[in-house]
């Protein structure tokens, strides 16, 4: 195992700023060439401490950016019109890019990585999707898809 620091949040990992233990080809061919974390030798070690409160500071920064959008998205919903057939099956799917898309509709810009979906939405109806921040910030959207009949 190596030791890292990481310099921003990584799901099921750890929030920035700690410093972490993980296998070495995570560390070196993932979280370092990303970006996402230091080598935790001595010298970074002391140099992290020495900018903790930086750190600290530029987290809550971004913490508070997200919660500011995460509030605009509670009572959000996003209708998306797809051709359908039988069955009420779409031609086709809605994907993240899509919600995405219907949400900038409404002046909501995010990221679609943000949105969370375990496959595409392939039939009408009412979803639940989750637009998820951080580990701590998770937010659900109302997705209705409607069926235009050919």
């Amino acid at each position: 195992m190596m030791q890292v620091i990481l310099k921003q949040d990584v799901d099921n990992l750890g929030r920035a700023g700690e410093i972490v233990a993980v296998k070495p080809g995570y560390g070196r061919n993932f979280l370092i060439p990303r970006g996402m974390a230091l080598l935790a030798t001595r010298g970074n070690v002391a140099q992290h401490e020495h900018h903790r409160r930086a750190i600290e500071a530029e987290q809550s920064r971004i913490r508070a950016d997200q919660r500011k959008v995460a509030d605009g998205l509670a009572n959000t919903s996003v209708s998306i019109a797809r051709k359908a057939g039988k069955d009420n099956k779409l031609f086709g799917s809605v994907t993240s890019r899509d919600i995405v898309d219907a949400l900038a509709m409404q002046n909501i810009e995010i990221d679609r990585r943000l949105v969370k979906l375990d496959e595409p939405l392939r039939e009408t109806g009412t979803f639940e999707v989750f637009v998820r921040f951080s580990m701590d910030i998770q937010v659900p959207l109302k997705v209705n898809v409607v069926g235009i009949k050919k």
